[in-house]
């Protein structure tokens, strides 16, 4: 039996390698490194698909090291020890460090990812880490303070044209077989960027096509993907697309469809501290200060499920969801601070005005640091009117009110104390 078309056309080399090119392109970090023979551990992060664990393979390949590999989700703290005392015993002087790479190292419980600290910091193996999960939360501070960390794409348009047309061309079995690709959109659009899924999907469709001439396009890639709806994967392919209907229905305000994606998850096995996370995330940036207090309900979600664990959790979430999905919303302080940091990127590091500068030394208060700084609560209110912002930028306004009755009520308010501001 032949291996996947997604086995068969791994990369070998940078240079068969695509995507990544802030990594790996020309002059990037990771190719400098790379070439240089001088690879320090790193986590990699990024969506599944993306070319994690190939890259890992690469550099073990160019620098000629041993590789070790382990998958969180079978491996303990045993396996992981055992890794380390054969990469000691086989460390002679002047050979490169063996490369340990660890597979959803995310899933990793804290003892485990104790366990590879000494080994980490002595050199007695290079730590290469695969996470889909954001590592600030997911890996302990001391393993990551030792670890630098590189953010994976998705895999754009030409990325993927490109990866289609060498399984097509090059691949040792598609090469000798007719096949026309009549449309891509389809074929695009369910993989998604990512570079396994686009493969599988190709060869789902040739491997289910006996006749002489191969067609692909939008219909035919749609009806073969028809054939398995139901299937949940927490850990791979349609762990982005459920998660993304959940939030799209929260933020939609639609609460039997965020329900019904919620299900899916919690029938499907997924971690419900990321269904939690994406839901303090969602507070924030999608009901925001149209309902400030569903910030407040989703973080004590968050906090309840900690204590409570599962299957009783799956309550917990529930309630949060109908919550947020039934609250106005407003993506007002989203688009607040994404405006306040373009101007940021475009004006560089503006003087803080004087008057608001903190004064701790006499030197300081002579330099004028503070001087004529009104204290609010010394007025009528507890307002005064003063430049808060640099004069440069004193006129830019970043928060723009939405028409919801919470924030009429503090657009009332800002008007009654700023005038002709708001």
């Amino acid at each position: 039996m032949s291996q996947p078309l997604a086995e068969r056309l791994r990369p070998k080399n940078l240079d068969e390698y695509i995507g990544q090119k802030h990594l790996v392109g020309q002059g990037a970090i990771l190719r400098k490194m790379i070439e240089a023979g001088n690879v320090a551990s790193f986590l990699l992060w990024g969506p599944p698909g993306v070319g994690k664990t190939t890259l890992a393979q690469i550099i073990a390949n160019t620098l000629e090291t041993r590789f070790y590999t382990l998958s969180a989700i079978n491996s303990g703290v045993k396996d992981v020890r055992e890794v380390i005392d054969t990469a000691k015993k086989n460390n002679f002087f002047n050979t490169s460090r063996p490369i340990l790479f660890i597979d959803e190292i995310h899933r990793f419980s804290k003892s485990q990812q104790d366990s590879l600290l000494g080994a980490v910091e002595t050199g007695i193996i290079t730590l290469i880490g695969a996470t889909t999960e954001n590592p600030s939360f997911e890996v302990i501070r001391p393993l990551l303070s030792r670890c630098q960390v590189y953010v994976l794409k998705s895999l754009d348009k030409e990325d993927l044209l490109k990866l289609l047309n060498r399984a097509i061309t090059q691949d040792i079995i598609l090469k000798d077989k007719n096949i026309k690709v009549e449309e891509s959109d389809a074929l695009l659009r369910f993989s998604g960027g990512d570079a396994r899924k686009l493969l599988n999907i190709l060869d789902l469709i040739v491997s289910a096509d006996t006749g002489e001439t191969i067609v692909i396009n939008d219909k035919i890639v749609t009806e073969r993907l028809q054939e398995n709806p139901a299937a949940y994967d927490k850990g791979g392919e349609m762990h982005y697309d459920i998660i993304s209907a959940f939030i799209k229905s929260i933020r939609g305000s639609d609460p039997d469809a965020a329900v019904y994606w919620l299900a899916r998850m919690v029938a499907g096995g997924e971690d419900p501290k990321f269904i939690a996370r994406r839901l303090v995330i969602s507070a924030a940036e999608d009901i925001g200060l149209a309902n400030p207090n569903a910030l407040l309900l989703a973080n004590a979600c968050f906090d309840a499920l900690q204590k409570i664990g599962w299957p009783e959790g799956r309550i917990i979430l529930a309630e949060t969801t109908v919550y947020l999905a039934t609250s106005p919303k407003s993506n007002s302080a989203y688009l607040s601070i994404d405006k306040a940091i373009a101007l940021v990127e475009k004006t560089g590091n503006l003087p803080v005005p004087l008057h608001l500068r903190n004064a701790p030394t006499k030197l300081m208060k002579e330099l004028d640091y503070g001087k004529d700084y009104k204290y609010a609560h010394d007025y009528e209110n507890n307002f005064v009117e003063q430049d808060f912002m640099p004069a440069e930028v004193k006129k830019s306004r970043f928060w723009e009110p939405q028409n919801n009755p919470a924030e009429n009520k503090i657009l009332d308010h800002l008007k009654k104390l700023w005038k002709n501001r708001y």
